[in-house]
């Protein structure tokens, strides 16, 4: 370890930040130098080397599109930040880092050797990425290189000006996204708030809504037209949600609600909430009629997302009546056969809250993962 790097970490051990970082492919190095200067305790809650593609996807609680990309940093540095959340209770402030990297190793590698840094904090999401010119430095030159870039995010994160030197070759160039969040998002985030409408500066009333919860990655015609013949059955217009946290898919950042609020607020009121389970929706949105596909109604009927506990799925559809609640329910094709109420075989008091909308009047067969294709699993 340079003079240079142990002066940077003693900075950042003095910063008032505590850190939550996880890495894989690469940056373990920036972990062993942080617990090598005296100090360590004071910045780092918790050290994740989620590896395998296993450990990666009990993380981010879902398998990401792929494995190293600037959308899994990110996914990785907020599942850090709601990690250190959980593990810390004083005054603070919390960074989750995440790092994803393919560097040299024993084996050819078709594809570029990069790396993705993301960190988030309670008030924004940043990521670095670099794609390195291969061939350029060995294995062991190429993780020093990641660890001095981590160190500098962890820097930045800290409020530390200071950098220590990072050997780029001249074609080689930091990319840097930065999105700083709504007041409004963080006190979600961070549970000040249930839930907050999109783009109102205006409270709005929750109760009795129609709600069209969704990942929207990306929105299609299929959520459009839903969204069309909801508003004509109910008589009310339709608001579409957006959880932060979601029981399978990664957690999403400030970047990636970005994203997907722009397809979003220009066609309707969008909710952003923390609500991944439709109970806790149901003290967000009393008396809502949510508007749900049918594979997603047959999940909450499932048991293993109550802990394969028949008794808390129960609890969890009876709570969802008695605050008033109700679906609205599309077909899907499932498995190469479309699939509607009528194939399901639910809890009788979750079969009586809901209607469905008869495959004459809608049947859109493409999903949101086949529209994004290999494309969208690209880095960014």
């Amino acid at each position: 370890m340079t003079n240079d790097t142990t002066d940077l970490i003693r900075r950042i051990h003095d910063a008032p930040a505590k850190a939550v970082i996880a890495v894989t492919g690469g940056g373990s190095r920036a972990i062993g130098d942080l617990l090598a200067v005296a100090g360590a305790s004071r910045t780092l809650v918790e050290a994740i080397v989620p590896y395998a593609a296993a450990a990666l996807v009990d993380l981010l609680s879902a398998e990401p599109e792929q494995f190293c990309s600037e959308r899994t940093a990110r996914a990785m540095a907020m599942a850090a930040f709601m990690r250190a959340i959980e593990l810390e209770d004083d005054e603070t402030p919390l960074l989750g880092l995440g790092c994803t990297a393919s560097l040299a190793s024993d084996r050819p590698k078709r594809g570029p050797h990069r790396v993705h840094l993301a960190l988030q904090d309670e008030q924004r999401t940043i990521t670095h990425t670099v794609q390195l010119e291969k061939g350029r430095r060995t294995r062991e030159e190429e993780e020093a290189l990641v660890s001095s870039l981590l160190l500098n995010l962890l820097a930045e994160g800290c409020g530390v000006t200071r950098r220590i030197a990072a050997e780029l070759s001249d074609v080689e160039r930091v990319e840097v996204i930065c999105t700083q969040a709504d007041k409004s998002w963080q006190d979600v985030l961070l549970g000040r708030r249930l839930a907050v409408c999109l783009p109102s500066a205006e409270p709005v009333d929750p109760i009795g809504r129609v709600i069209f919860p969704g990942a929207f990655d990306p929105l299609h015609e299929g959520h459009r037209e839903m969204a069309l013949i909801a508003a004509q059955q109910i008589g009310r217009p339709v608001d579409f949600e957006l959880s932060i946290l979601n029981v399978d898919k990664p957690p999403l950042d400030y970047t990636e609600i970005a994203h997907r609020a722009a397809q979003l607020t220009p066609i309707g009121n969008l909710w952003l909430t923390c609500t991944p389970t439709f109970r806790e929706k149901a003290d967000a949105f009393p008396a809502a009629t949510f508007v749900v596909g049918v594979d997603t109604l047959e999940r909450i009927a499932e048991d293993r997302y109550y802990d394969n506990d028949s008794e808390q799925r129960d609890d969890a559809i009876n709570y969802l009546a008695a605050t008033d609640c109700s679906f609205l329910v599309f077909g899907r094709q499932v498995d190469g056969r479309f699939q509607s109420l009528d194939d399901l075989l639910l809890p009788e008091p979750l079969a009586g809250i809901c209607q469905m909308v008869p495959e004459a009047e809608f049947r859109r067969d493409v999903s949101s993962t086949e529209l994004r294709g290999p494309g969208r699993q690209a880095d960014g």
